[in-house]
């Protein structure tokens, strides 16, 4: 009753009404000595903030949720991918599953790190970005050949292995993957977005058949 309550509240207010987050945070005093290891693992490794987005789910299954957040350090931190190109990985991923939480955690960094406003406004409405740089156009058509084909063609492979590297070329769809299923996680147990900022510019709402 209190969550129908409040969604007729939002209407009334005019506030964006959002389906019910299947998986929120776990009360402390229900946390499992496993989970409570997780947890404690988390902290160390980021500091803070607290447990947020996909880790509320991953919580779920502490020793998934682990390995998780190792692997996440080095694709969000240390690929050879300069932090531009790795953002933009990242919103691409976002743009093909509609994540708000992950499109409003990484489109500020994206800017920060050099990725035009333009850039990232054509891409949260879905567009081809206009004006690319060299390395943007190679990162952008990977990705989106291996999100709308399920693989890359010869063209855009040499064209990404050019610029990147064998590794780099690894990173790019480990990045993909890893977002991706974050996505997945999120879409599935409807984790609410994050306050997007302002300024920045948000994902536009696609039609899912």
């Amino acid at each position: 009753m209190k969550t129908f309550g409040f969604l007729w509240l939002a209407v009334l207010l005019g506030l964006p009404a959002f389906a019910q987050n299947r998986m929120p945070e776990i009360p402390a005093d229900k946390l499992t000595e496993a989970q409570k290891k997780a947890l404690d693992q988390f902290a160390s490794k980021r500091g803070g903030p607290p447990v947020r987005g996909p880790f509320l789910a991953l919580l779920r299954s502490p020793d998934v949720m682990t390995p998780a957040e190792i692997l996440g350090e080095y694709l969000q931190f240390k690929t050879v991918l300069p932090p531009k190109l790795r953002e933009f990985v990242i919103l691409i991923t976002a743009r093909q599953w509609t994540q708000d939480t992950e499109w409003n955690s990484h489109v500020n960094i994206a800017v920060k790190d050099g990725l035009t406003p333009e850039i990232a406004k054509a891409l949260a409405a879905g567009q081809r970005p206009p004006g690319m740089a060299d390395d943007e156009a190679a990162v952008y058509d990977f990705c989106d050949e291996l999100h709308r084909n399920q693989s890359v063609s010869d063209p855009t492979y040499a064209k990404a292995l050019t610029k990147f590297g064998e590794q780099g070329v690894v990173d790019i769809i480990s990045v993909n993957g890893y977002y991706t299923w974050f996505a997945m996680i999120m879409n599935s147990v409807r984790t609410p977005p994050f306050t997007p900022l302002p300024e920045m510019p948000t994902l536009a709402a696609f039609p899912r058949k």
